[in-house]
């Protein structure tokens, strides 16, 4: 995987401009906050992050992907203010369950998810070499 960050450019905290990669491509799906029964254990916004974080975990496990092998992540999120005041315990969550991989990642406030009580959709794009 090569990350992208053209010359001159400000480098971004928490993600990258681009990646290039080449191998088998997986698409996770849009993961949300709940657990493996599809039960919401929380509302809690970083709790929810990380339980969507764990799912997307659990899905690249069965293509034989890890955290590492992601090059895309888009975010969907309910309240931007919320994400933004909370987003050094998002970035600690984070951290803890898909360690310090750089993605090119998109983040996008949303007036509501599918699911009533999801606060977050995460949807990943990786490459195993």
């Amino acid at each position: 995987m090569k990350v992208l960050q053209p010359p001159g450019w400000a480098a971004p905290r928490g993600y990258v401009n681009g990646v290039a990669a080449a191998g088998t491509q997986v698409f996770v799906a849009g993961q949300i906050g709940w657990n493996a029964a599809c039960q919401f254990d929380s509302d809690d916004l970083v709790a929810q992050v990380r339980q969507a974080l764990q799912n997307v975990r659990a899905v690249l496990a069965e293509a034989g992907a890890t955290p590492q092998h992601m090059v895309r992540m888009t975010w969907y999120l309910t309240d931007r203010r919320e994400y933004l005041a909370r987003a050094k315990e998002i970035g600690l969550a984070y951290r803890e369950v898909m360690g310090h991989y750089a993605v090119a990642m998109t983040a996008v406030e949303v007036s509501g998810l599918i699911e009533e009580r999801a606060r977050v959709e995460i949807e990943v794009t990786a490459v195993v070499p």
